[in-house]
């Protein structure tokens, strides 16, 4: 088994560079996912769990960017029911109103209103699996090998996932996806 930093895992200091590299990549995952108020505390704990086991690396199954997208979206995971019932209420109600505004904003805000409304019932509509392909190919920029690292899942599970998933929110939308 290949570990990260040079096999310097034991090195709590080594720990940090990778921390300084990723968090906020990781932290912004979150918080697409879910919502910004738990995106700290996920962020953090999916560092801490990184750190509990990072002697279990296997860096040839994906790298560390993946590992951590896998720890974190596990993470998401067990928020499942939180995300959806969040993606249900914005496909009713739309995101939150702004503070300020204008009247483009005002337009604005009424056209975002309606696509994060369809956008949300989308992906509410999506397995738990698809949701997660999706999700980390459009929030992470991940590629497929890195999903399938993430997820733990074959490559083309992935693609599979992510074809099964583009016709539904292709039909849903009414847009190629």
């Amino acid at each position: 088994m290949t570990t990260f930093l040079d096999g310097e895992v034991a090195d709590p200091e080594r720990f940090s560079v990778l921390f300084d590299a990723h968090y906020e990549e990781i932290r912004r995952y979150i918080a697409r996912r879910l919502d910004l108020d738990v995106a700290e505390d996920l962020a953090a704990e999916t560092f801490l769990i990184a750190f509990r086991r990072r002697d279990s690396l296997d860096a040839a199954k994906g790298g560390v960017r993946a590992w951590l997208y896998g720890i974190a979206t596990k993470l998401i995971g067990r928020h499942r029911r939180a995300e959806l019932r969040r993606y249900r209420a914005l496909a009713r109600s739309g995101p939150p109103e702004a503070e300020d505004g204008h009247d483009q904003r005002v337009v604005d805000r009424v056209a975002a209103r309606v696509t994060v409304r369809r956008l949300s019932a989308a992906l509410a509509g999506l397995s738990r699996g698809e949701r997660d392909v999706v999700l980390l190919i459009a929030y992470g920029e991940l590629t497929y090998d890195e999903v399938a690292a993430a997820l733990g899942i074959a490559y083309g599970t992935v693609a599979s996932r992510l074809s099964r998933a583009r016709t539904k929110l292709r039909d849903a939308l009414g847009v190629e996806v």
